[in-house]
């Protein structure tokens, strides 16, 4: 589905940037809300977990296949997703995200969904229903070795809950 696929993109999308980029941010932007007491993990051949029950969120994932999994330093990363979204999601939807190279933050940030989502040629509003997507994303080669973990916790402009992802222990090696 575009939208499934648009968070995982918001998912691999900032592990490239962290990767390429040295810059730190403000690690005061997102509060995040995660069940570590259970594992939720997405359909599909994906490292992805849901943060919490995902019971109730506007976004029904149905699945998510990255290939490769794991992702590898250099290489195409194509991400097929679907799922089905119960309302519209209309401007003014919010993604925080946090992106850590172990226990370092390099990213802790609140973007706009809307803003995101042009980058895999969407626009908003998404529209209630069943979706599909595939996208590529060239990762670059000079990933730095390590363990990355990536979050993105979505929602409407109301705040309602759309989805919350996440991906721990995402190893880039030589």
């Amino acid at each position: 589905m575009k939208f499934l696929s648009v968070a995982t993109l918001l998912l691999a999308s900032p592990l490239v940037s962290a990767a390429s980029l040295p810059s730190l941010f403000d690690p005061t932007q997102a509060t995040l809300k995660v069940d570590t007491t259970q594992d939720f993990p997405v359909k599909g051949d994906n490292p992805l977990k849901y943060c919490e029950n995902p019971a109730g969120n506007i976004l029904e994932i149905k699945s998510v296949d990255l290939d490769p999994n794991p992702p590898k330093p250099g290489a195409t990363l194509t991400i097929t997703a679907s799922g089905v979204l119960s309302e519209t999601i209309e401007e003014g939807a919010t993604v925080n995200l946090v992106v850590k190279w172990g226990l370092i933050t390099l990213i802790q940030q609140t973007v706009d969904l809307c803003e995101q989502i042009k980058e895999v040629d969407l626009t908003c509003p998404l529209e209630k229903g069943p979706m599909t997507l595939t996208k590529e994303v060239k990762l670059p080669s000079a990933i730095p070795p390590g363990y990355y973990s990536v979050l993105a916790d979505v929602y409407t402009k109301d705040q309602k809950k759309v989805t919350c992802l996440k991906a721990d222990d995402i190893q880039f090696h030589f």
